[in-house]
């Protein structure tokens, strides 16, 4: 006899929870809505329980022996539930892994370029992972190399630590960088540099203001102009008699 198809609207992963008539288990183990221990009951009392109370039972734990079931909210159990899946993600350890590649002979402006991108993934809570690979004769001095990672170390110290010191694995130097905690963490220089007041907020005041002696200084008055200065004035030859 064949067994039936899974209805569609449960998931076959492991998130799906059981409700009221949806458990299977024919005792369960009851826990109150104040925490209350009821003990082990049929799965029947423990439905009447739940009825009686205005509320749901929810499965719980369904690989215990007997299943763990709680009388709650069911809506208040998924908020519940989804709160502390938002918290626990929140303080969990970064995920992400960036890889910044090295060489020992690394010119001083690419090191730094290199640094910046290492600061900007720590400033966003990624690992980053130090990988410096010697090439031919280089591995005859690998304490080139050494002090090329241990600067790069030092430089994002504000920013990240080592797990572990660098060790040599075949041709290449490796070390994991871990961002340190945001209240420890130092803030990330492109964001305030692009916050900086621009030539004409602070660069702009900085030019020379006039004296209040030179504000307070009466303008000459503009010069009025005689009537005999004019080459046709029609009252030149006019006779004023007292």
């Amino acid at each position: 006899m064949s067994r039936p198809f899974p209805p569609r609207s449960s998931p076959s992963t492991g998130a799906f929870v059981r409700v009221n008539g949806k458990i299977r288990a024919r005792e369960v183990r009851v826990i109150g809505i104040d925490g209350k221990q009821f003990g082990v009951m049929p799965l029947g009392d423990a439905l009447t329980l739940a009825r009686n109370s205005g509320v749901d039972l929810v499965e719980v734990a369904p690989n215990a022996v007997p299943p763990v079931c709680r009388v709650v909210d069911f809506g208040k159990y998924r908020y519940e539930q989804s709160k502390r899946d938002k918290e626990s993600k929140k303080h969990q350890h970064a995920n992400k892994v960036k890889e910044v590649q090295l060489s020992p002979k690394i010119d001083p402006h690419d090191l730094g370029v290199k640094i910046q991108h290492a600061v900007e993934f720590l400033c966003e809570d990624m690992k980053v992972k130090i990988n410096l690979k010697f090439r031919g004769r280089e591995m005859a001095h690998t304490e080139f190399g050494f002090q090329v990672v241990q600067k790069f170390i030092d430089e994002i110290a504000p920013y990240g630590h080592a797990d572990f010191q660098p060790k040599l694995a075949g041709r290449n130097i490796t070390v994991m960088i871990s961002p340190l905690p945001r209240n420890k963490r130092a803030k990330n220089p492109h964001e305030t540099s692009a916050t900086a007041p621009t030539g004409n907020g602070a660069a702009g005041n900085n030019r020379p203001q006039p004296s209040d002696a030179a504000r307070t200084k009466p303008r000459p008055a503009p010069e009025q102009p005689s009537a005999g200065n004019f080459s046709n004035n029609p009252f030149a030859q006019l006779e004023v008699k007292p």
